[in-house]
C-alpha cells in the first residue's frame, strides 16, 4: 500500500497553530512545542499502517487518535488522511466540534 499524504483542514491548522503558540509563549521557549509537533506527526505516521487504531467517534469514518492530553480525529481515505480538528482533553467537551 502507498503512503497516504496527511491533509490537515483548516480548522485543525489554526487549532495546531495556537497550542503551539500557547507553550512557545507560556514556557519561552519553542522547545516543547517542536516536541509536541513531533509527538502529532509520529502518531499520525502510524495511521499509514493501522488506520483503526484510533477511537470510534459518532461520525462512522472519524476516529480519534490520542496524543498527550490531545486527540487528534481524523479520517482515513485510500489517498489521504485528514485531520478534522485537534482537541485539548482539558476543555470543555461541549464545545467540540469535530467536522
Amino acid at each position: 500500500m502507498a503512503k497516504r499524504k496527511i491533509v490537515w483542514s483548516h480548522r485543525a491548522r489554526i487549532k495546531l497553530l495556537i497550542i503551539l503558540e500557547f507553550y512557545s509563549e507560556r514556557n519561552k521557549s519553542k522547545t516543547y512545542s517542536k516536541k509536541l509537533y513531533s509527538d502529532f506527526n509520529k502518531e499520525l505516521s502510524l495511521l499509514n499502517k493501522q488506520e483503526e487504531i484510533g477511537i470510534r467517534t459518532e461520525f462512522e469514518a472519524v476516529r480519534g487518535l490520542i496524543v498527550n492530553e490531545f486527540i487528534l480525529f481524523y479520517e482515513a481515505t485510500p489517498e489521504m488522511i485528514i485531520v478534522h480538528t485537534l482537541w485539548d482533553c482539558r476543555q470543555d467537551p461541549t464545545k467540540l466540534k469535530i467536522k
